[in-house]
Order: C-alpha cells, then structure tokens, then sequence
C-alpha cells in the first residue's frame, strides 16, 4: 500500500529556512556572475558557460539496488578558478536484485573551485544545494527532501570546445526518508558519473 510522506510543522519550518539560504546563497552567485561580466576588461576574462550530460550509478542508502540514470548539467566559470553549477539527474533503471520500482530525482546548483591544473586536466570541487524526489522500493513510499552534496569532479579537455567529466557525489539527505513507521535518521546517497560538456559561450 502507498503511504505519502507526512510533512512535520517542524519539519517544514526546517525545509523553509533551508530554502531561505539556499535563495540567500543564489543572489550571491548572482552578483558574482554580473560582476565578472565587467571584470574581463581589466582582469583578462575566463568566463565560459558549458552545457551536457551525463551517466550516473549511484548507491541510494535505502533498498538493494544501486539505480543508473542520465542527467543534464550547465556549468558557468565567473573566472578561471570560481565556478557556478547545476545539475539535473533522474535515475530509474536498478543495477541489481531486479527492478523494485525506487527511482531518484535530483536538482542541485551551487559553486565550484578549481583547485589544480595539470595540461588539459582540471581538478575541480563542488558543493551543491537542492531537492531530491524519491520513490521508495516496493511502493512502500515517497517523498521530496533538501539536499546538500559535496563533490569532485576532473574535466578533461578533448579540444577548444569538448570536454570530458568524471565525479563523485556525496548527497546528505537529513529529514529522509520521513515515512511513518520508519526512522528518519537521514540518507546519504553517492555515486559516480562521466559525461562530455560543450562551450555554448566563451
């Protein structure tokens, strides 16, 4: 039988602060993007915005299965170093003990820092801040929670315009999974993904 999530009053005050800073934190962002659209003239630039996609195998920390899916992703460079990133995943397909029906949904954004440059190699940090859409295995449940997810990733860059990407994710999902009957201890989802990012605007 189905059984959705029931939102705490305590709970949803919790989520409503976490989308406070999570808004705070993007007006920052944003201030950063418009004022290094003035800054190339005196600094030299290094603002670049790639577009992609991705394969992801990830452990979900609930049920048996790890789950595979495609994302899309966009990735701003406000300099050379400091970056802003947003991803998109959905994974639905279970990579082993068969398909129990759990899927997982992703929508991250947040910064990025390129901490190391080795030839055409870039060695890059991430933190991210989001939701994440679960169904449960077996139908026994499903909800949406706040997510924050440290990370790193390497760009490799094939040409001017190609890149490829290989990173890890660790997602931390405090209120989940929020089912009653079912401790919420909270669930840490990780996985890997590789995907190819393009140029759109340099």
């Amino acid at each position: 039988m189905h059984r959705e999530v029931i939102l705490t009053p305590e709970k949803a005050k919790a989520v409503t602060n976490a989308i406070k800073k999570l808004f705070i934190l993007c007006c920052v962002l944003t201030a950063a993007t418009v004022y290094a659209q003035v800054a190339p003239s005196v600094t030299g630039g290094g603002s670049s915005l790639w577009v992609g996609g991705e394969y992801a195998n990830f452990v979900p920390d609930y049920g048996a299965a790890n789950l595979n899916g495609i994302g899309a992703s966009f990735d701003f460079n406000v300099t050379r170093k400091i970056g802003v990133i947003g991803e998109g995943r959905w994974l639905r397909w279970a990579s082993n003990n068969g398909d129990t029906g759990e899927t997982q949904s992703d929508y991250l954004a947040g910064g990025k820092y390129r901490f190391f440059r080795y030839q055409k190699f870039d060695f890059n940090a991430k933190f991210l801040l989001g939701g994440v859409w679960i169904r449960f295995p077996d139908d026994i449940g499903s909800g949406s929670y706040f997510a924050y997810a440290p990370g790193a990733f390497v760009d490799y860059h094939i040409n001017s315009r190609f890149l490829a990407r290989g990173g890890y994710e660790y997602q931390i999902l405090p209120t989940a999974p929020n089912i009653p009957g079912f401790p919420s201890n909270g669930l840490t989802p990780h996985g890997f993904s590789v995907g190819v990012e393009y140029v759109v605007l340099r």
